[in-house]
């Protein structure tokens, strides 16, 4: 019996030179080729925001602030972690999406709580659109007694 494998033991300098010559360049051109069509494939943004659906770019829109606030709560735990004497791998108040709550139920792994988040955004808008009402009804009754001192004539009865 004759082993072909054999062989590759038996190879000489210049042949594992060029084995790894070939290798190195098979192994360039994929990392190579990856590289570029993620680069030229993949679209920006804003061209990603162009090709959505009206409905899918109203959610983005709505939930920026949300993720911009949770990417803060985020910052801000790794900071308090990162100034710790705690090990790496410990999390902090990060939560976990596979451990569960004393009763079994899952724990919730955002950040910021979305219901609460939204309540806060309305609650805030409801206080800017009061605050402009008052000012503008400030307006028109000013804008009224304004009205009722210039219609007032030099007869009794226009008083």
């Amino acid at each position: 019996m004759r082993f072909e494998n054999k062989l590759i033991f038996n190879m000489s300098a210049s042949q594992t030179y060029l084995l790894w010559k070939r290798s190195l360049i098979a192994c360039g051109s994929i990392i190579g080729t990856g590289v570029l069509l993620y680069k030229f494939t993949t679209p920006s943004e804003e061209q990603f925001l162009a090709s959505l659906s009206p409905e899918l770019k109203a959610e983005y829109e709505k939930n920026k602030d949300l993720r911009r606030k949770e990417q803060e709560e985020l910052m801000k735990i790794v900071k308090q972690t990162s100034s710790s004497d705690n090990p790496v791998w410990y999390t902090g108040s990060l939560v976990s999406p596979w451990e569960k709550n004393p009763d079994g139920t899952k724990r919730e792994s955002l950040l910021v709580a979305k219901e609460k988040y939204e309540k806060e955004q309305a609650a805030i808008k409801q206080r800017e659109a009061i605050a402009k009402s008052k000012l503008e009804l400030e307006e028109n009754e000013k804008l009224e007694l304004q009205v009722k001192q210039k219609s007032k004539g030099w007869l009794p009865w226009n008083k």
